[in-house]
């Protein structure tokens, strides 16, 4: 982490990226009561040049945009801080089948009625991980297979 353990502190510098302004409004609001201080970003191109110049202690990410999709955005991101948890959210999560496994996020949570209670459950949780995820190997959205050839 960045600044200490956010969970001894209170608090995490959070990145949130999302092209929707109303959904960014919202997040940032319900993140930044749980004593959060949060960086918006309105598209994935913002989203990476300020997660390049600034430290983070985790980052949320939509998944639906315009020129790159969440799944890309998480590719670059592990790229450059492996380290940093990353939450994807999407309106779709069941529709595309998306999950840990196939996107390289730390958690998914999907937008719906129960998203807010689920989102801060994920920030808590991934807060006071200590191991980062492993970079999404696939890029065909295909999980592969870990199991050894026979």
């Amino acid at each position: 982490m960045t600044h200490g353990t956010p969970s001894e502190v209170g608090s995490a510098r959070i990145l949130l990226i999302d092209d929707n302004h109303c959904g960014l409004v919202v997040r940032k609001t319900i993140l930044e009561e749980s004593g959060h201080e949060i960086t918006i970003a309105h598209t994935p191109q913002e989203g990476l040049e300020a997660f390049s110049t600034s430290l983070f202690d985790l980052v949320i990410t939509d998944f639906r945009m315009p020129k790159m999709n969440g799944k890309e955005v998480i590719v670059e991101l592990r790229r450059q801080r492996p380290e940093v948890p990353i939450i994807l959210i999407s309106g779709l999560v069941d529709a595309l089948g998306l999950n840990e496994l196939n996107t390289g996020a730390d958690a998914v949570v999907a937008k719906n009625n129960n998203e807010p209670a689920h989102l801060t459950r994920a920030v808590s949780r991934l807060l006071k991980r200590k191991t980062p995820k492993k970079p999404v190997r696939s890029q065909t959205g295909i999980t592969r297979s870990r199991a050894k050839s026979v």
